[in-house]
């Protein structure tokens, strides 16, 4: 669990800090190409899953070597960029060009590669009523994106490696617009990789542990925000506020668990029950149901420097109009300013169905 959560710490953020040496800098570039399927996660796009997309992966990495505490916890990962060329091999779905953040994560003695890696992709042809409306899959242009890619490395000659394995890839814009059914890929890949300096070498250091670190429970207030798009068509977007209120208990030098609470106010969900009271006779819902939700929710946060990794399952405990289902999930980053003031940025889904993006403010006492 600590190396899952460390994996979506990495997308988010990358650090500076005062060292006892000169901080190495050394790169790695690598160059992958795949090929692969669309998954059937929804029925509603299986006309859409037609031919065998393929593309590259190019990253640029960095490599650690203990500088920081965090980076020798977690078996000195690299921190990079990484570039997705995808060929949908489908004139409806288009193409997809994406920029991400990556952390790769080694195991078996380096010898297998596993990057995370989080982004934006632009997606050539998204839905449109009158020139793309088989598109049901992306509503916009803009889409968050996923990529996860385990390979084998293999070293040849003077720093050059051979790679082979595979790779998944997430594209959806969390119910911005609508439509936004998404799409998973999963293909096999292979590519080269090439170290820069590989002449030079750096020893991988292993800093004094801090120990465990003891608070007393902590009270957390977060103000959160954004605008989302039921999954009715031309609907449009509406602004939304939660707040949450939660108590956390420091479990050593890096782990928390949380118990708290949200009170949802999504305006979509306000306007979807007038259109669905109208529209939907059969379903009987009252006009006048009450649009706000509240939810209690058990959480785990990680603590890495100024950086920390959020995850929360909830349950609504108020909840007039039936919206996807009583469970709730979140997860996401948070980045403190100072000791009691942090930002948060984080996805708020019902299982694998995604809900909207949420920024938030908050503060931790």
């Amino acid at each position: 669990m600590r190396y899952l959560l460390c994996l979506i710490f990495a997308l988010f953020s990358f650090f500076g800090f005062s060292q006892s040496r000169e901080v190495p800098k050394k790169f790695v570039l690598d160059a992958h190409q795949f090929y692969g399927s669309i998954l059937l996660h929804n029925p509603d796009i299986s006309h859409l899953i037609t031919e065998h997309p393929g593309g590259l992966i190019l990253g640029i990495s960095r490599k650690t070597y203990g500088d920081k505490e965090w980076e020798a916890d977690f078996g000195y990962p690299d921190t990079g960029f990484t570039f997705v060329y995808q060929n949908t091999n489908n004139a409806t779905l288009g193409k997809h060009y994406g920029l991400y953040g990556h952390y790769n994560f080694y195991f078996f003695n380096r010898k297998v590669q596993l990057r995370v890696a989080q982004g934006l992709a632009y997606n050539t042809n998204p839905y449109d009523k009158d020139e793309n409306f088989r598109n049901n899959a992306y509503g916009s242009h803009i889409l968050s994106s996923t990529v996860l890619m385990l390979n084998y490395h293999k070293n040849l000659v003077a720093g050059l490696g051979l790679d082979a394995g595979v790779s998944f890839i997430h594209y959806s814009n969390a119910n911005f617009k609508a439509p936004n059914t998404s799409t998973n890929t999963f293909a096999v890949n292979f590519g080269l990789s090439y170290e820069l300096d590989s002449d030079t070498t750096y020893e991988y250091l292993h800093p004094e542990s801090k120990g465990i670190i003891n608070e007393p429970v902590r009270y957390n207030l977060v103000l959160r925000g954004g605008a989302n798009e039921s999954d009715v068509i031309n609907m449009g977007r509406y602004g939304f506020a939660i707040v949450s209120a939660y108590a956390d208990k420091r479990l050593g030098k890096r782990s928390a668990i949380q118990l708290g609470t949200d009170v949802f106010f999504s305006n979509f969900l306000k306007e979807l029950i007038r259109y669905q009271s109208i529209a939907f006779p059969e379903l009987d819902v009252d006009p006048d149901t009450d649009y706000k939700r509240v939810g209690v929710f058990l959480g785990h946060e990680l603590f890495v420097n100024k950086m920390s990794v959020v995850a929360q399952l909830g349950y609504y405990v108020y909840y007039p109009f039936d919206f996807e289902g009583r469970m709730y999930n979140r997860i996401g980053m948070k980045r403190y300013f100072g000791d009691k003031i942090f930002g948060a940025l984080t996805l708020k889904s019902h299982g694998a169905k995604a809900e909207a993006v949420e920024l938030g403010i908050g503060v931790r006492l």
